[in-house]
């Protein structure tokens, strides 16, 4: 099946939702480019995330994340775009999407995102004392602002990551500002 994107499509989310591995499937389904936000930044900064973390600190990378998603939103064509676990918590970005894109949550519930990220130490986040009590903290202040995104898919342990981009895929087409099936 063939599609026309006319908006990017922002995956929003907890970290470990899986938003790079789905929105990667994803792309390749629409036939569209796949950006990852995170990505982008540690190119620019030629920094890790962590290493831009402890440098420069929370605040710093949130600056930069709100400049490169609006290039990647204004500058770059129609695409499915990944973003950080904390990117949607800000107003502006919000916004910024809105006006840009369609944003997409892929909600997880707490202990599959715990499953996911528990092993990698590329979370700065969770570089506490107690990080799994600290991703639960996490996941309920966002969980309210990431409920703002315009849809909701719901992923689980049983669905692989295209089962999961179609689960998206059929969100999205009900939505024919943003995909259009030719």
């Amino acid at each position: 099946m063939a599609y026309k994107l006319n908006k990017t499509i922002v995956l929003v989310g907890m970290m470990g939702a899986g938003k790079t591995a789905v929105g990667k499937a994803l792309a390749l389904k629409i036939g569209v480019p796949f950006l990852d936000s995170d990505a982008e930044i540690e190119q620019a900064a030629n920094m890790s995330i962590p290493e831009i973390f402890e440098r420069d600190g929370e605040a710093f990378f949130r600056k930069r994340e709100t400049e490169v998603l609006q290039r990647l939103l204004v500058d770059e064509q129609k695409c499915v775009l990944s973003t950080g676990g904390g990117a949607f918590l800000a107003a502006e970005n919000r916004e910024m999407i809105g006006a840009q894109g369609v944003s997409v949550m892929l909600a997880a519930d707490l202990a599959l995102l715990w499953n996911r990220v528990r092993h990698k130490d590329t979370r700065p986040l969770l570089r506490t004392r107690d990080p799994r009590k600290t991703l639960a903290d996490l996941y309920a202040a966002r969980a309210p602002i990431y409920a703002l995104a315009d849809l909701t898919v719901a992923g689980c342990t049983e669905y692989s990551i295209e089962q999961m981009a179609d689960k998206v895929l059929m969100a999205l087409t009900t939505r024919q500002d943003v995909l259009e099936t030719l």
